[in-house]
Parts: C-alpha cells; sequence; structure tokens
C-alpha cells in the first residue's frame, strides 16, 4: 500500500504504527506490502486472464460462481488467505482437503489450477495461488449479479496446511447464533459481518445431510417450504442431493436470501438463525436481516467492505512462504 496509509513513530525500544485510513486499518501492518498494482509490472495481464478463466467457469456452470467463492473462505478461515486450501494429501503431507467441511464438498479446484497454468506461461514464478483464489472470489461474485471491490495483491502461498483448524474452526450450519459469533469473533468479525458474509449463501447448493434435520424437525420453518424440500432430501438416504440455499435466485447474486429468512425459509439452521430461533423468539440480529431485505444496495456495498476484509486476513507476503508453481503442491527443495 501507498506510504501515506499509515504513520510510522519511533518509541524507546519499539515502533507504533498507526493507521490513517480504513483499509489500511484492515490490511495492518503484516501485510503492508499488499497493493491492487502489484502486478502491474510483473505480470501485466494477470487479472484479466483470472477474469476471463471464471467468467469461463462460471457461465459453463453457474453452480461454480459460489464453489469459488466457498474456496476462497475455507482457505482464509484457516491460517489465513495463504492457499493452504489448495494442498494435496501426499505420504508425508497432510492438507486440508479431507477435513470434515471439505471432503467431497469443495470445489473449484480445478479452475484455479487452470488459471495457473495459464498464468504460469505467461509469468513464470510470479503470481501466487493465494492471491488467484482471492481475485477469483470477487470476479465469481461480479459474474452472478454481485458487487466488485479492490483486491489489494502480493499475497505468497504457504508451504503447511492445517486439518485440525480445518476441522475446528470453520463455521457450521448446524451452529446457533452463539457458535456462529464466536467462530467469526475467533477470526476478528463482528455480529454484523456476520450477518453479512452469511449473504454468500445468496448463491450456491448445498447437500442434503447438512439441512435433513431442519426440514424434518425445525418449528421456526414455513411448512409447504419444509415439504417441497422434503422432496428432494428424503428423511432416509440421500445425503448428497442438493438443494439450493435460496431457492428464489440460486444463481443470481442478491438480497433474496435475507427476503427468505423474513419467510422462514432459510435452509440450513445456521441461515434461519439470523433471523429467529428454534422456538420463535426473535435473534438479535434480526434488524439487521430486515434492513438487507429492503435495501439490496447497501447489503452488496458492506459485502463488498467485507470481503475485503476477509480476504487480508494474515496474509503471507515479503520472503514468508513461496510462488507455488502448482497450486495443489509445495514446491520441491532446490538443488
Amino acid at each position: 500500500m501507498a506510504t501515506t496509509n499509515s504513520l510510522s513513530v519511533s518509541f524507546p525500544g519499539f515502533k507504533l504504527k498507526l493507521c490513517l485510513t480504513l483499509i489500511a486499518c484492515v490490511i495492518g501492518v503484516t501485510s503492508a506490502q499488499l497493493s491492487a498494482k502489484f502486478y502491474e509490472q510483473s505480470c501485466p495481464g494477470a487479472l484479466a486472464t483470472i477474469r476471463k478463466g471464471v467468467k469461463q467457469a462460471v457461465h459453463n456452470e453457474f453452480r461454480m460462481g459460489a464453489s469459488l467463492l466457498r474456496l476462497h473462505f475455507h482457505d482464509c478461515f484457516v491460517q489465513g488467505c495463504d492457499a493452504s486450501v489448495l494442498l494435496d494429501d501426499t505420504d508425508t503431507f497432510t492438507g486440508e482437503k479431507n477435513s470434515f467441511p471439505n471432503a467431497n464438498s469443495l470445489r473449484g479446484f480445478d479452475v484455479i489450477d487452470n488459471i495457473k497454468s495459464e498464468l504460469e506461461n505467461m509469468c513464470q514464478g510470479v503470481v501466487s495461488c493465494a492471491d488467484i483464489l482471492a481475485v477469483a472470489a470477487r470476479d465469481a461474485v461480479f459474474e452472478l449479479g454481485g458487487p466488485r471491490w479492490e483486491v489489494p495483491l502480493g499475497r505468497r502461498d504457504s508451504t503447511t496446511a492445517s486439518l485440525a483448524e480445518s476441522n475446528s474452526d470453520l463455521p457450521a450450519p448446524f451452529f446457533d447464533l452463539d457458535g456462529l459469533t464466536s467462530a467469526f469473533a475467533k477470526k476478528n468479525f463482528t455480529v454484523q459481518e456476520l450477518v453479512t458474509l452469511s449473504g454468500g449463501h445468496s448463491i450456491g447448493l448445498v447437500r442434503c445431510r447438512f439441512f435433513r434435520k431442519r426440514i424434518y424437525n425445525e418449528s421456526n420453518i414455513d411448512q409447504t417450504f419444509a415439504e417441497e424440500k422434503q422432496q428432494e432430501c428424503p428423511f432416509e438416504g440421500g445425503d448428497d442431493n442438493l438443494s439450493a440455499f435460496d431457492s428464489t435466485t440460486p444463481f443470481k447474486f442478491d438480497n433474496a436470501f435475507y427476503k427468505n429468512l423474513l419467510q422462514q425459509k432459510g435452509l440450513v439452521h445456521s441461515d434461519q438463525q439470523l433471523f429467529n430461533g428454534v422456538n420463535g423468539t426473535n435473534s438479535p440480529t434480526k434488524d439487521q436481516v430486515v434492513s438487507y431485505a429492503r435495501n439490496m444496495a447497501k447489503f452488496k456495498k458492506d459485502f463488498a467492505a467485507a470481503m475485503l476484509k476477509m480476504s487480508m486476513m494474515t496474509p503471507l507476503t515479503g520472503s514468508d512462504g513461496e510462488i507455488r508453481k502448482k497450486c495443489s503442491r509445495v514446491n520441491p527443495p532446490s538443488t
């Protein structure tokens, strides 16, 4: 970032860095080397190449937009935005792909690999997989009608992953509001940002196993809606049957997700918790849900800001980490 975004003040024994803008405060000291123009000289076609790859993938399959957004989310919530989620397991390395939230669930790896391969042909060893994930998520949301936000670049790729953190830190669809609040607070997100980022469920599909209990057992659900979903998700079997988070506009990034919550048509337990609990009591976040249901522009503006903040979670910069040659494995030792 430009040096005008922060002010360094030295005292005996330590240096204090003060934020002068909101963006600088979000980015923090550890990611001060990030810049939207990071590849302007070293790989000027990088952003256009990512955008082209995402556009093609999303137009081939609208569901892929949500898959790329989720891939970025699952990356950043574990170790920070360092592309650790892309690493394959090997005989000597355990990645995050087989954690409970990720196994047979995360998608889009081939899209990222294809973009990376093209970028390596253009600018070998320059563009990180972590940056590709961050930009691809932004472009995927935009392709489905969502907002755009400027993505500061210069992240580097991790050489490690954390299966344990992937199992423990990713918010689950069966969480109550307290559980969601704790999971997001652990990553320095406010309750308001939790409600905003939950709007990512405006797009995408979810497996029957993650909402079966809600549609058969919970009371804070529209009965006709529950019966419709029971046709897609039987009481027994069909664990991998897919249904849309937002049955109104499943592949359009809009505020219908929040409107559905007002009608008690949230598909997974954690989403409906944003509006009301299983006993019918109003949630503390109800007013924000109502606000977004009434004002799509505000939701999209807030979503862009929250996504920018998420993309800045403890990135590796400078000489930390590496620029992987292939996103699915760390680089071999230099000889």
